[in-house]
């Protein structure tokens, strides 16, 4: 579950994460945050441990008035033409609302977004990684 405040701008290599496929987004990425008025660039550690992973009640950015803690992402359906992800915002530890956004191959082109810039992004990264290892599959079996 990553921070909802997390904007991902491109996947990380060089951070430390022990079980990088393990990770919400299916990998670790960079980005800024965007919880206060201005965009801000968290350093390795916060990235490591907090961006990436949600929850960051420890952050110092998180605001107090919030929507959620985090969110997650999951496949709901892989068609020939279409993906599905299913969303889950928390808060507490508790769902804060859910839905779902499809993205269509032959268009390419997402059907449906969220209306918030980061979770969108975080479901672009989502899909990313997930095409990157059904390719990798396939290719193997």
């Amino acid at each position: 579950m990553a921070c909802p405040y997390f904007f991902p701008k491109e996947r990380s290599f060089t951070i430390g994460w022990q079980f990088p496929r393990r990770l919400p987004l299916g990998a670790g990425f960079c980005g800024t945050c965007r919880a206060g008025a201005e965009e801000s660039f968290p350093d390795e550690v916060t990235l490591r441990d907090l961006c990436n992973l949600g929850h960051a009640r420890g952050c110092s950015r998180m605001p107090g008035e919030r929507r959620a803690d985090s969110i997650r992402f999951a496949i709901a359906k892989d068609e020939d033409d279409r993906i599905v992800l299913q969303y889950v915002f928390d808060r507490e530890h508790a769902p804060a609302g859910a839905g779902e956004v499809a993205f269509e191959f032959s268009t390419q082109r997402w059907l449906s977004t969220l209306d918030d810039a980061c979770a969108q992004r975080q479901a672009e990264c989502y899909l990313q990684i997930y095409l990157e290892r059904r390719m990798k599959n396939r290719a193997i079996g």
